[in-house]
């Protein structure tokens, strides 16, 4: 029985038990303890037990029932190994059809049929398509991440006695089925509806299933012999298994994890998140309140281990202060590895561009979008040195772009207001994008990533991130403002100019606005989302490694809304910029490559990202004295005096 298992523990709703969600981390011990809250929050109404009246005084189930459905639905699991070699029992498994088949259709059309196999041979020439799909796909991944799926069984084509692909008609019920006119693609939804009939009801009766989900649906339909117009929506395994996991094998490999209920529930608009009859969500408050100062027996622990270590005290230097402060962020030693790492390109355009701060035109930021999901940028020859992930995220681009693999389309505005003339934001739009970069930075740990990266994209960025830059440290506008991409002695001049007029316009010549207030009078859009970004992945105790000057200026951002968040950034390296060099000294943070560049993307972030990782490793890898027997400095002294 699983740690979920007793479905009337009261669950907590507050904002406190939402915050505890957000605090996790992300490690595979955690699964457990999320699938068991999930489980009880199933459960949520039990303890008043009998029967429930509805307004118009139907009845629900009785307590015992009640408990049964919410149990099953809290334990139901993709099973991928375990399974035994016993027959199903041809009744149970009739039972289960029969669950499937009383599933809801668009029209009552029950496009669905299963297709039982049980013959090993057609089995073995299944799993050989599933295979070539598996190889296909572990061949796109980046190293990091290809290794971990390297480990991870898949599938049970062969394992489990029972397989059952589960088709779907499109065409049954005719031309005019009540409900798919409008909406054609019902019929697979409803076939979907079907399969998870058959999953609550394979695991009431002690049976387990898995999707394979790792085919060329026509090759598969061609070995099923299914008819063209066929199409094959589930193939499952199914049968008796040695035990059910406490939580979902990926979530348990750490492959990936749940996100919490209170950020899927939206009340009347999409974004206003609530749970019923709860205060509205505040992501951005929730957040903060999530982020906790360095945990200082950790990096006490961190320390002790690295002076064990076989290697004289101190002799990786920045290194080692590295491997502590992330031990402090995960509140253990040695830290997790930060890998799979994921870069995040945030994108936007800047209405300050009016104001002739570059010579390059406003649409090489949607250009250079398009070079990043093709895989042509320096990022991404980066990103593949290192085997990181690229994910590209439309903030804010001044153009329509088409759907892409890698592209988040999450456009607050089609870039900001010349700042130069009045704000560059509205409060909304900085509240949207905050929160942007919050949910990418929740979307990407919970796909797997234990390292973010920031990245950047925008024509005329490097003017907005001065004037946040000299808004927050007090700097004058000379001092931080660069060349950005290479500017010529007069533009430079006009760039200062535009920065010191649009902090005078706003009054931001000394320190005072709230950090919200700054970013809109001055920021971008990626600004924001990058701060959010950074507060995201430090409420979830994950490391961000920053870039250069756009990071910088997101950075002091999140640290003026909360101060801990900084535990969780790396500075990648020094840009050429002279406002980045000014942030990081104002936040206090130790660049680990200094290589005067000044590309952006995320590059200078990605070239520091092995030397993040190889400190952690050290902590995992190196032998201390003791193991390795090796005599300490101190023996070696007493022997030579």
């Amino acid at each position: 029985m699983s740690s979920a298992s007793n479905p009337t523990q009261p669950s907590r709703t507050s904002k406190a038990s939402h915050t505890s969600e957000m605090n996790q981390a992300p490690e595979a011990s955690q699964a457990s303890v999320s699938e068991a809250s999930g489980a009880s929050e199933l459960s949520r109404g039990f303890e008043a037990g009998g029967a429930l009246a509805g307004p118009q005084g139907a009845e629900g189930f009785g307590e015992a029932a009640r408990a049964a459905v919410y149990r099953v639905i809290a334990e139901r699991r993709d099973l991928r190994d375990g399974f035994l070699p016993g027959a199903v029992d041809d009744a149970v498994l009739t039972r289960i059809l029969e669950a499937a088949h009383r599933a809801p259709s668009v029209g009552l059309t029950q496009p669905w049929d299963f297709l039982i196999i049980r013959d090993p041979a057609r089995r073995e020439r299944i799993r050989g398509l599933a295979d070539r799909q598996r190889a296909a796909y572990a061949a796109s991944l980046p190293r990091a991440r290809a290794g971990r799926f390297d480990r991870l069984k898949v599938e049970a084509i062969r394992e489990a006695p029972v397989n059952i692909a589960v088709t779907c008609d499109p065409t049954r019920g005719g031309p005019n089925p009540l409900g798919r006119h409008s909406q054609p693609k019902t019929a697979a939804y409803s076939v979907a509806c079907a399969v998870q009939n058959l999953w609550l009801a394979a695991r009431a009766e002690g049976l387990g299933v898995g999707w394979v989900s790792f085919f060329d649906e026509r090759e598969l339909a061609a070995e099923l012999g299914l008819p063209g117009h066929i199409e094959v929506v589930a193939y499952l395994c199914v049968g008796h298994v040695t035990e059910f996991p406490p939580a979902p094998q990926l979530a348990l490999s750490g492959w990936a994890r749940r996100r919490p209920l209170a950020w899927a529930v939206h009340d009347e608009t999409y974004g206003r998140r609530r749970l019923p009859g709860e205060a509205s969500v505040d992501l951005i408050e929730q957040t903060i309140t999530a982020i906790e100062p360095l945990d200082e027996a950790a990096m006490r622990d961190a320390r002790e281990h690295q002076a064990r270590l076989t290697k004289p005290p101190g002799s990786l230097g920045v290194l080692e202060e590295v491997a502590v402060r992330l031990a402090g962020l995960a509140g253990q030693s040695p830290p997790p590895l930060p890998e799979p790492a994921t870069v995040a390109i945030f994108a936007a355009d800047h209405g300050v561009h009016a104001q002739g701060v570059t010579p390059w035109p406003q649409e090489v930021t949607a250009q250079m979008v398009a070079n990043f999901l093709a895989g042509g940028a320096v990022v991404n020859a980066f990103a593949g040195q290192v085997g990181a992930e690229v994910s590209v995220v439309d903030i804010g681009v001044a153009a329509t772009l088409d759907a892409a693999p890698g592209l988040l389309p999450r456009k607050v505005a089609p870039g900001t207001a010349d700042m130069t003339q009045g704000p560059a934001m509205t409060p909304d739009q900085v509240v949207q994008a905050v929160e942007t970069g919050i949910e990418v930075a929740r979307d990407l740990v919970s796909a797997g990533a234990r390292c973010l990266v920031t990245g950047d994209m925008g024509i005329a960025n490097t003017t907005a991130s001065a004037a946040l830059i000299s808004a927050f440290t007090g700097l004058p506008a000379e001092r931080v403002t660069g060349r950005g991409t290479g500017i010529d002695d007069a533009t430079h001049t006009h760039k200062i100019d535009v920065v010191r007029a649009a902090l005078t316009r706003h009054g931001l010549t000394s320190p005072g606005p709230a950090p919200l207030d700054v970013l809109a009078a001055v920021g971008g859009l990626e600004h924001a989302a990058l701060a959010g970004f950074i507060l995201g992945g430090a409420a979830l105790r994950v490391p961000v490694v920053l870039d250069g000057v756009i990071a910088g200026a997101a950075a002091l951002v999140a640290a003026a809304m909360c101060p801990d968040a900084l535990g969780a950034c790396v500075a990648g390296h020094r840009s050429a910029e002279p406002g980045h060099t000014a942030a990081v000294e104002h936040l206090g943070l130790r660049p680990l490559v200094d290589l005067e560049l000044r590309l952006g993307e995320g590059t200078g972030a990605l070239l520091a990202l092995p030397l993040v990782q190889g400190a952690v490793r050290v902590m995992h890898e190196v032998a201390t004295f003791d193991s390795a027997g090796v005599s300490g400095k101190t023996e070696v002294d007493s022997v030579t005096s």
